[in-house]
């Protein structure tokens, strides 16, 4: 019912930056609570951060608090992820999702009810 692309992947060096974008279809997107996740080749999927409905509120996962800032633009249907200084150890496909409900801080992934197809950041050292 809802359907999200992410983009904005791309290889950088150490102390780099990147900004992913997810593009949500419908007219619904203010609706659904909105997060960030991201899965590195034989780990399982991990929470990065999410927002609220309005995006007045947020949570980011301890290893990237103070690094990655989740955003969102509800007239864009877009939210983001901003990613500053930039680790190997961030190396994964990101995947953004979307869930019901109001309740901001989920974390888990069976919690999300739609995804988007993913996009790989790489980060060289």
């Amino acid at each position: 019912q809802v359907q999200l692309v992410e983009s904005g992947g791309g290889l950088v060096q150490a102390g780099g930056s990147l900004r992913l974008s997810c593009a949500a279809s419908g007219r619904t997107f203010s609706s659904y609570v909105m997060g960030w996740f991201r899965q590195a080749p034989g780990k399982e999927r991990e929470f990065v951060a999410s927002i609220s409905l309005s995006g007045t509120s947020t949570y980011h996962a301890d290893s990237v608090k103070g690094r990655f800032t989740i955003s969102r633009d509800n007239a864009k249907n877009t939210v983001y992820l901003q990613m500053n200084s930039l680790k190997p150890e961030d190396t994964a496909v990101y995947y953004c999702a979307a869930k019901g409900g109001s309740f901001y801080n989920s974390q888990k992934p069976s919690e999300y009810l739609y995804w988007g197809q993913g996009t790989q950041v790489t980060v060289s050292s």
